[in-house]
């Protein structure tokens, strides 16, 4: 089949940057004298938006309003360092640019809050990709389907044209309910014995891998 359009997750996809969340959670607990975590602590927490990252990684029974002062103190810190240690994942601007010459729409979409989204996309990918869309008051989370529509809609093109790529559950339950193929990618967050309760049809080890299946879909 050819894609027309591949939409990426960004965190644990096309873009490692659990170091900088894990360095922006932890500068946040520090500040309301919360234990700090472990980066793969943080690995575990990840995938879901920032507010359950920072619900996850504070101290049990820590109250909503608590958790708001956390959650903000993150966002302030976070936006000052949001690319710190945050790098592509090896070959991902390599794929981007291969799909882009060969006429496939890139997407990018992801539960992280939309200022940051686009503040790394513009640093990271500039010219290699179409539309990104992050979380904001107008675009729920995923796996609501809401974001990966506009993308689609926005570039004009249908779900069976369309391929959604992530590291997550999330993104495999997301590419469902958007009603396009998927993909699961080994080398972001989610490790393969943490993927067991999905259904995955089409995993990838590696970003040459994952090129070579595009871009056949897309010679046809």
């Amino acid at each position: 089949m050819k894609y027309r359009l591949a939409i990426f997750d960004l965190d644990g996809t096309v873009l490692n940057t659990l170091d900088d969340l894990a360095a922006a959670a932890n500068a946040a607990l520090e500040m309301h004298g919360f234990p700090r975590h472990s980066v793969e602590d943080v690995r575990r927490f990840v995938g879901n938006g920032v507010a359950k990252l920072i619900r996850r990684a504070v101290p049990e029974g820590t109250s909503d309003e608590e958790c708001a002062r956390v959650l903000a103190d993150f966002k302030a810190y976070y936006r000052d360092h949001v690319n710190v240690h945050t790098r592509p994942y090896d070959g991902i601007p390599e794929l981007l640019a291969a799909l882009k010459r060969a006429g496939v729409r890139v997407g990018i979409n992801s539960n992280k809050f939309d200022a940051a989204l686009q503040s790394l996309c513009r640093i990271h990918f500039d010219g290699l990709y179409d539309c990104a869309v992050g979380e904001s008051e107008i675009t729920p989370r995923k796996p609501d389907p809401t974001a990966a529509r506009r993308i689609m809609e926005g570039l004009g093109v249908a779900p069976e044209e369309t391929i959604y790529i992530g590291d997550s559950g999330v993104d495999l339950e997301t590419a469902r309910n958007a009603g396009t193929d998927c993909a699961w990618v080994s080398w972001g967050f989610r490790r393969h014995e943490e993927m067991q309760a999905y259904e995955i049809r089409r995993a990838f080890d590696s970003v040459d891998a994952l090129q070579a299946f595009l871009l056949e879909g897309a010679r046809r």
